[in-house]
């Protein structure tokens, strides 16, 4: 199914193989107009009790992700030798984790989890596979914990970006970039860098962090989330691409694709966040079920 977006935030246009096409009311789903601070949503610059927090940890992030350092990362993690457990096991690890990074939520991410999953399966109640993505997006978190690094929170939360090219002025708190060693670099600093035009997301370098991770173990492990899931594990922090449209020349045709779902998985993802809390045991049996489906009983991590 392929899936046309004009106004990614409301309302969605589906379209079949076939050519046709109706509007799809994603009415239940309400957006709320602030967040748990009562902030607007994604305000980096609103102030209030994080917002100094916040951009101390993008300052650092901007100025250590570089090619060679997610270059390191990627050789040690892809090993996926720190442990063998099951997505549900995962899942408990996340209840200590609070994410630094964002200005709209200081709740555990299991409940973040478990609200922005829940909340889709509301509006697609046949798209189980988009439900599970929900699950499971951030599940990378785990490399907070020292069984997987301890890493710090510059390295593992936060909107990402590719690095070995051009870092856009779309990217959040943009000025710190000027830190970082690839700002001057000539084989890292031109709009294609070390990419190609059109040459495919799949071929490029994101900043390191727990998308890049969790994508990594889905498709090692073997799983058999539809493309569209992998594409939205690894980007849904890339919100220079799917909320101001940069990068858009490193894309290729399966990209514009997947990036259709991305919009609509990433009003949920972002706009779910809040205090109300959801009954773990009785919606477990459900997502245990997904689990199933889609992924084996124990995965190297």
């Amino acid at each position: 199914m392929t899936i046309l977006i004009e106004q990614p935030e409301f309302g969605v246009e589906v379209g079949t193989e076939a050519g046709e096409k109706k509007v799809f009311d994603d009415g239940l789903f309400v957006v709320p107009h602030t967040n748990s601070f009562g902030q607007t949503f994604r305000d980096y610059d609103a102030e209030g009790e994080r917002q100094p927090s916040v951009e101390i940890f993008y300052q650092i992030n901007h100025i250590n992700q570089s090619y060679d350092f997610v270059q390191r990362m990627r050789k040690e993690y892809s090993k996926l030798n720190r442990v063998e457990m099951s997505i549900w096991e995962c899942c408990e690890l996340l209840n200590e984790v609070v994410d630094e990074s964002d200005p709209d939520l200081d709740e555990p991410q299991i409940e973040h989890l478990l609200q922005t999953a829940e909340a889709i399966r509301k509006d697609y109640p046949n798209e189980d596979w988009l439900h599970l993505t929900g699950l499971i997006h951030d599940l990378g978190k785990v490399l907070l914990l020292p069984s997987f690094g301890e890493l710090p929170q510059w390295a593992v939360v936060g909107d990402t970006f590719p690095v070995g090219c051009a870092f856009d002025q779309a990217n959040v708190h943009h000025k710190y970039f000027e830190e970082n060693p690839d700002y001057y670099n000539p084989a890292y600093n031109t709009k294609f860098g070390v990419y190609s035009e059109g040459c495919g997301l799949e071929n490029v370098m994101m900043s390191w962090g727990h998308d890049d991770y969790m994508y990594l173990v889905a498709k090692e492990n073997n799983c058999t989330l539809p493309s569209a899931a992998l594409f939205i594990i690894r980007y849904h922090s890339f919100y220079a691409l799917h909320k101001a449209g940069a990068y858009k020349h490193l894309m290729n045709e399966e990209d514009v694709e997947n990036l259709n779902w991305l919009h609509v998985f990433n009003k949920y993802d972002l706009y779910s966040k809040s205090k109300v809390r959801i009954d773990v045991e009785k919606v477990k049996p459900y997502y245990l079920s997904l689990i199933e489906k889609y992924f084996p009983s124990k995965l190297r991590w």
